[in-house]
């Protein structure tokens, strides 16, 4: 059977990684650094959009301290935060499963290129994919819709193409939708059915084996 799409856009975090420990470890050590001690429940906001808007929910009216926030934070992480993180069950044999079917998969994060790029080699998953897309650290390309554009822009998808995006949040679907893609969105990471229904999510995945069997059916 022909799989349903050609070209698979993957986010990163609570799709194709478990990344909630890294990435709360850090925010927890930068809010710190201001006497601010947030339940870690309360964080998981966090995860997902660009991280100086969601420092900057703490500090409104000091953009100085979002930026510093975020450079105690880009310091843990680089050291130790990203590897503080696993590969959600299924996804290896997922990603291996759709090259072997001749769909191409990508990856579109809202990371910072460096650190998606040195997780998926810490995870052997580099070689899955086609094109690697992140944010810059210091560029005007830190959003999600940003990064697709530049994601397609590598990916040079033919005219025939029938692309898809997934991801856990609602900033995956308005990206998506933003450049003209449909985008799945699933249920096993960060984000709620709510949250994704609301954004509009074109179908929506419980598990690895429900995405499993939307991209490869039969």
């Amino acid at each position: 059977m022909t799989p349903a799409f050609s070209d698979c856009f993957f986010d990163l975090d609570g799709t194709l990684t478990d990344s909630a420990p890294g990435i709360l470890n850090g925010v927890q050590l930068a809010l710190a650094h201001f006497g601010l001690h947030p339940p870690r429940e309360s964080l998981h906001f966090f995860i997902g959009p660009p991280l100086l808007e969601s420092f900057a929910r703490y500090f409104p009216d000091a953009p100085e301290k979002a930026r510093t926030a975020l450079r105690i934070y880009r310091e843990y992480y680089r050291e130790r935060g990203m590897f503080e993180n696993s590969v959600y069950p299924g996804i290896r044999e997922l990603l291996r499963d759709l090259r072997a079917a001749g769909v191409r998969a990508h990856l579109a994060t809202a990371k910072p290129e460096p650190f998606a790029l040195t997780i998926m080699e810490h995870f052997g998953l580099r070689e899955e994919v086609c094109v690697l897309a992140g944010a810059e650290l210091d560029g005007p390309r830190h959003d999600k819709t940003d990064v697709l554009c530049h994601a397609l822009r590598c990916a040079a998808l033919a005219p025939q193409a029938r692309p898809l995006m997934i991801g856990d949040r609602r900033h995956d679907v308005a990206g998506a939708h933003a450049v003209g893609l449909p985008c799945a969105g699933v249920l096993y990471g960060y984000g709620s059915r709510e949250e994704l229904e609301g954004a509009g999510a074109d179908s929506l995945c419980a598990t690895v084996a429900e995405l499993r069997g939307l991209l490869l059916p039969g």
